[in-house]
C-alpha cells in the first residue's frame, strides 16, 4: 500500500468510525422511550458537546447546542425528574398517536395514503437487514422500517465497511460503500428529511429538536462523502 493509499485508508477509518458511533447512538435514542438508565450516562459523559461525525455541518452544530442546552437543564439539582417526564411526554405525543397528526417513526407511513405500517418499504428494509446480518429483536412489536432501526442499520453498514478496510479487503470495502449509497437512496433519503422537518415543527423539547438537526446534518454529510445526491428539495 502506497503512502497515498494509506492516507486515504486512514481518512476512511476516521469517517466510518465516527459514522458508526453517531448513527448507532441516534438510532438508539429514537428507538427507545426516554429512560434515566440510558440518558443519565450520556449527560454525565457530556456526549452532546461534540460529534464524532459531520462536525463541520451547521445543522449538527445547532443540534448539539440544543442537546447540550437540554442536558444543562437536566443536570439541575431540583429538576431532573421533571425534565425527564417532560421528555417522555414529548416522545409520547410525537410518536404514539397522542397528537392529532403524530410524527410517524415508520417509513411506510410516508408512502401510504392510509398511513399504514408493514407495507412494501417495511418488507424491503427487512430484506436489507437480513442480507447484511443485522438482527432485529421484537419484529412483531415494531415494524422494521422504524427510523431508529434504519439509523442503526447505517451504523451497521459503516461497521462492516470499517472491518473490511482494516482487513485490507478492497472489494468488500467498496461493496459496503455501495450498500450504504443504495440503502440511503432507496430509504432514508426519501423520507427522513421530511420527518426531521416535522419534528422541528412539532417537538416541544430541545432534545428532540436537537436530534432532528443532528440527523439532518449527518445525512447531508453522508451525501457529500459518499457522492450520493440527496433528492432535490428534501433537505434545506
Amino acid at each position: 500500500m502506497t503512502i497515498a493509499q494509506k492516507q486515504i485508508a486512514a481518512e476512511w477509518q476516521i469517517q466510518l468510525t465516527g459514522e458508526m458511533l453517531l448513527f448507532g447512538l441516534l438510532g438508539k435514542m429514537l428507538y427507545e422511550i426516554p429512560a434515566k438508565e440510558w440518558l443519565q450516562p450520556l449527560v454525565d459523559d457530556e456526549v452532546f458537546t461534540e460529534a464524532p461525525f459531520a462536525e463541520s455541518q451547521g445543522d449538527v452544530m445547532k443540534g448539539l447546542a440544543l442537546l447540550e442546552k437540554w442536558s444543562q437543564v437536566y443536570r439541575g439539582d431540583n429538576y431532573p425528574d421533571a425534565v425527564l417526564k417532560e421528555l417522555q411526554v414529548d416522545y409520547t405525543n410525537l410518536f404514539t398517536g397522542m397528537r392529532k397528526f403524530p410524527v410517524a417513526p415508520w417509513e411506510s407511513v410516508y408512502f401510504s395514503e392510509e398511513r399504514l405500517v408493514f407495507q412494501e418499504q417495511t418488507m424491503d428494509v427487512r430484506a436489507w437487514y437480513r442480507q447484511y446480518g443485522l438482527e432485529v429483536i421484537n419484529l412483531k412489536k415494531e415494524p422494521d422500517d422504524h427510523i431508529g432501526l434504519e439509523l442503526m442499520f447505517v451504523a451497521h453498514l459503516a461497521g462492516l465497511g470499517l472491518a473490511a478496510l482494516e482487513a485490507e479487503n478492497a472489494p468488500k470495502f467498496e461493496e459496503m460503500l455501495a450498500a450504504q449509497r443504495a440503502f440511503l437512496a432507496k430509504h432514508l433519503f426519501l423520507w427522513v428529511p421530511l420527518w426531521c422537518e416535522q419534528i422541528l415543527e412539532f417537538a416541544r423539547t430541545d432534545f428532540y429538536r436537537g436530534l432532528a438537526l443532528v440527523i439532518r446534518g449527518a445525512l447531508t454529510e453522508l451525501s457529500r462523502i459518499l457522492g450520493q445526491p440527496l433528492p432535490e428539495g428534501r433537505l434545506s
